[in-house]
């Protein structure tokens, strides 16, 4: 019989699901907003569609993120940190060092080759070091945040951003702009800026190769090439950097099942159900 197995993330700004039996079957990405714990249920609803399987058929449920405690139908809570560095080491197995650029925060994870985390550091406290900070600046030159990779790599003279703040950045751009710099070069500039901060962040790990980098920040190819400059080492991108953490938890319970018939025990689950609510 088939077993199988659900991860859910809620990030700050993104909610993922990952279902799985011997490899993942379906994956469902949704932006978070403030409904948590309905966009929960209308994710893992959307993925079960996708996989063709009922809800009854999970057997076991993880959930992550910042806003994990809000899945209600979720058997286990997990860190993200946890369910990256599980999450990584299935796609990545020589991999040794996580960096995760997310919407409101970016982090570093070292794991040892069990990919289990052995040290990690975080900044959660400033946007300048998150997705965010590449959100403002995209608004504020009008251009699409999607093409901001895409624009940077032409660029020959990248623009030097020195204010460490958002918002001091943001009035930075603007006042470069004014003087005639190219957008191209501004966007390659605070690509640079966001690079150094989050590479100077994460060295404090003592870092170690195989370096990968997820969230968000993976999908814009010109902040990868910069923090691989600034790393010294080519950096690995999963091919869908935003579920790592909902595939790490999903891995858990399946982890966490095979252990209980191992030793013979009762699988812990709670009992659950499905409620799916339209968000206006």
């Amino acid at each position: 019989m088939t077993e199988y197995f659900a991860g859910i993330d809620i990030g700050s700004t993104m909610t993922k699901a990952v279902l799985l039996d011997t490899g993942i079957i379906a994956s469902v990405i949704g932006p978070t907003g403030p409904e948590q714990r309905r966009l929960a249920n209308k994710v893992m609803d959307k993925a079960l569609k996708e996989a063709g399987i009922p809800f009854e058929a999970i057997t076991y449920i993880v959930s992550t993120g910042y806003g994990r405690i809000n899945v209600p139908f979720a058997d286990k809570q997990v860190t993200e940190i946890s369910c990256h560095a599980k999450g990584i080491i299935h796609l990545f197995p020589d991999a040794r060092t996580i960096i995760d650029i997310g919407g409101q925060d970016s982090k570093g994870i070292k794991i040892d080759k069990d990919g289990r985390p052995t040290d990690f550091v975080m900044n959660d406290k400033c946007a300048a070091g998150s997705g965010r900070f590449l959100e403002v600046i995209a608004d504020t030159l009008e251009i699409d945040i999607e093409k901001m990779g895409e624009i940077s790599l032409t660029s020959k003279n990248p623009a030097s951003i020195s204010n460490l703040c958002t918002i001091w950045a943001q009035q930075e751009v603007v006042a470069r702009l004014s003087e005639g710099v190219p957008v191209n070069d501004l966007v390659a500039g605070v690509h640079e800026s966001l690079a150094n901060r989050v590479s100077r962040m994460v060295r404090r790990l003592n870092i170690e190769r195989e370096i990968v980098l997820t969230g968000g920040g993976a999908k814009n190819i010109g902040l990868v090439k910069a923090l691989s400059d600034y790393m010294d080492y080519p950096i690995s991108v999963p091919p869908e950097p935003l579920i790592t953490g909902a595939l790490g938890a999903a891995l858990m319970g399946k982890a966490i099942t095979e252990k209980a018939k191992s030793q013979g025990s009762q699988l812990d689950t709670k009992e659950r159900s499905l409620q799916v609510v339209e968000i206006l």
